[in-house]
Parts: C-alpha cells; sequence; structure tokens
C-alpha cells in the first residue's frame, strides 16, 4: 500500500549559513546612502552659474530707440499771459445846464480832440454876453472920460481909479460869458473812440452829468505780470509780439516796467504798446505777450522724453560711447506747440526717445535708429 503522506519541509530552509545572504541588505543601505549624498551636494558644494554673454545666445541688453541731435542756435523768449487796455479812457460831462439842441455823432464814431459832439440850449447864455459885451463899452468909455478930464485938471486921481476898476470888472464879466456860452458845446477831450453815448436832442442835462464815453485805444496797451527771476531779462524799448485771443498778431514795443512787486503775487507790471490804427483792435482782449531775450544753443526735443532724476532734477538719458546710459540734466528755456529747446547737453548728443523709462543710468543698452514710428510713439 502506497504511503500518501508528504514529507514536512518546515524549518528545514535554511540560508544562514550562506555567503551573499546579507550582501543585499547593504547594497540597500549603500544606495540610499548615496541618494542622499547626492541630493545634498548642491547645499555643501554650490555650483557656479556660467555667465551668459550675449553673444553667445544669453540675455541681451534692453534696446532703446536713439535720436543723435545737434544744437542750434534758439532764440530765447520770455512768454506772459495779459489782457489789453485803453491808452485813455474818460467820460465826457455836461459842462452847462440845459436843453439839448443838437448831437452830431454816434456811438462808435471815431473822433479828433475838440470834435463838437452836442450843444446845448445857449439863448440865456447869449444874452448874457451881448450884456456883457454893452457893460464892458460903457466901461471903456467912462475910463476914456477920466483920464480926459483930469488931464484939463476937472477930474480927480480917485475918480480915473474907479474908472479903471469899472472897466477891468466889465473885461472879467465878457470873459465868463464868453465862457459860458462856450461850455454849451460839448466837445471831445481827445482823439479816440466814442464807446457811449447818452446825448439825444431835447433831453434836459444838469452839470456834471456824464453824457459820453471817450476810448483812446491808440496804441493799444497789453499788460502782463512778469516773475522777479526774468525782470533782468527785458528792458524798455524792446519788441514783442502780441498774439491776441482774435487770431491777430501785431507787433509792439515794451513801454514800461513797473519799479514794485505787486504784493500778493510778487510779480513786476510791464506794458506793452502796440499800434493801432482807427483803433481797429478792442480793449479788453486777452493776449500771449512773447518777448525776445537773447539767443542760445540748444536742442529740440519732444517733452515726452523728460525724465526725473533721482533727486528730482529734470533731465534726458542719452547713450555715451560705450553704450552706456548717462543721466543729463536739462533746462527749458523755450516751449513751443510741437516740441521744447533745452540747454544743458553736448554740442551733439545720442538721446533715448523710446525705452527711456526701462533703463537707468550706467545700464548696458542695444541702442537702434530711431523709426518713424517711434518718433511718433515719442511725441505723444
Amino acid at each position: 500500500m502506497k504511503d500518501d503522506r508528504r514529507p514536512d519541509l518546515v524549518g528545514q530552509l535554511r540560508f544562514d549559513s550562506d555567503a551573499g545572504s546579507g550582501r543585499s541588505k547593504w547594497i540597500a543601505i549603500g544606495l540610499a546612502l548615496a541618494l542622499l549624498l547626492w541630493m545634498g551636494s548642491g547645499f555643501i558644494f554650490p555650483t557656479q552659474q556660467p555667465q551668459l554673454d550675449a553673444d553667445e545666445g544669453g540675455i541681451r541688453p534692453v534696446s532703446v530707440a536713439v535720436m543723435p541731435s545737434t544744437a542750434q542756435e534758439v532764440m530765447l523768449v520770455l512768454a506772459a499771459e495779459g489782457q489789453s487796455i485803453p491808452d485813455r479812457a474818460t467820460g465826457i460831462r455836461a459842462e452847462a445846464m440845459g436843453q439839448v439842441t443838437d448831437v452830431r455823432v454816434s456811438r462808435g464814431d471815431l473822433v479828433t480832440a475838440g470834435q463838437e459832439i452836442g450843444r446845448i440850449d445857449a439863448a440865456t447864455t447869449e444874452a448874457q454876453l451881448r450884456q456883457a459885451e454893452t457893460a464892458l463899452e460903457q466901461a471903456n468909455r467912462d475910463f476914456d472920460n477920466a483920464l480926459a478930464l483930469q488931464v484939463r485938471g476937472i477930474a480927480t486921481e480917485d475918480r480915473v481909479t474907479q474908472a479903471r476898476a469899472a472897466q477891468a470888472a466889465a473885461q472879467a464879466s465878457l470873459v465868463a460869458a464868453r465862457a459860458q456860452l462856450d461850455d454849451t458845446i460839448i466837445r471831445a477831450p481827445f482823439s479816440g473812440r466814442l464807446n457811449d453815448l447818452t446825448l439825444d436832442e431835447g433831453e434836459f442835462v444838469s452839470m456834471g452829468d456824464v453824457v459820453a464815453e471817450i476810448v483812446d485805444n491808440d496804441p493799444l496797451t497789453v499788460v502782463i505780470q512778469v516773475p522777479q527771476i526774468a525782470l533782468s531779462r527785458i528792458e524798455e524799448g524792446q519788441q514783442a509780439e502780441v498774439d491776441f485771443i482774435t487770431g491777430e498778431t501785431l507787433t509792439g514795443t515794451v513801454g514800461f516796467i513797473g519799479s514794485n512787486a505787486d504784493q500778493q503775487t510778487r510779480t513786476f507790471r510791464v506794458e506793452v504798446m502796440v499800434d493801432n490804427p482807427d483803433s481797429q483792435m478792442p480793449a479788453g482782449l486777452s493776449a500771449r505777450v512773447t518777448i525776445p531775450t537773447g539767443q542760445a544753443r540748444g536742442h529740440f526735443i519732444s517733452p515726452a522724453i523728460l525724465s526725473l532724476g533721482p533727486e528730482g532734477d529734470l533731465g534726458i538719458k542719452t547713450v555715451e560711447d560705450d553704450a552706456t546710459v548717462a543721466f543729463q540734466p536739462v533746462e527749458i528755456v523755450r516751449a513751443q506747440t510741437d516740441g521744447i529747446w533745452v540747454t544743458g547737453l553736448a554740442e551733439k548728443a545720442d538721446i533715448i526717445t523710446v525705452g527711456q523709462g526701462f533703463v537707468n543710468a550706467g545700464d548696458v543698452v542695444d541702442p537702434r535708429p530711431q523709426t518713424p514710428k517711434a518718433t511718433a510713439e515719442a511725441s505723444q
């Protein structure tokens, strides 16, 4: 009979006596230590990053648009806003009392000095004048008779003196009567334009009433306020260009420079006289006065490329011969609608027009010629 029982092999397979039985443990431990050493080697022995060169395909310098500029002669000017005022303006008053009998001009007319504007009823004054003339004739005869009688020894010296006094009084009365008659004629005190006229025929006026206003706008005076720092640059007789708000441009001359500053603004009053034939330009217009004050050599640029330095000073960034950025402080000497003139740069300068906001003084850049597109962007 066959025996179906299997042999019990448990505990019979043992490898403790095998020489390779512990080798796997040390291999695992060694691999783990090698991995740890490799991961920590970056902290113990940091690697040096290779320097990237633009020529070797590394990081390139910032590209900027550069405009070569050469200094030019520029006329220095002092510009200020002002207002035109008349050379003279006054109200015309009635110098007699009575009814207006005649008006010979209209409002807005140009009149000359002494021209008759209107008349006041002079009937009473003319009668007084005739009376004064008659009284003077009588006083003259009385004086002549007194002298004749004195020569004949009949009249005394006192009688002659009395006759002379009466004659002088009659002459004074005649002069006063003529003056009163002349006062009934209203005349223009100087040449100008009648800005207002209130005379009407049949109207009654009193002595001292304002019946008209006359304005002399030739020459027209334009008043500006000049700051203290610019006062030494102007003098009487200098030519000036006056641009009125209406669009007209006229040439004037500095006629007055104030000697006392305004207490509030610390500016000085300057008057520019502008020829204004026939008073074509009215008073009260706003105007911009430009006074040439000399010449300088400057660069014409767009105000958009101006920058502020570390201390807040105004300047321009340029590119030097070694492709580094330099900050050049400048001073604005003239402003125009299409740009500004500045001084402080060298005779020739490579001005950064695009990209100046991304670089600082000392940075190395990649300067490129300014393109028409860059020019348009810089001017905005």
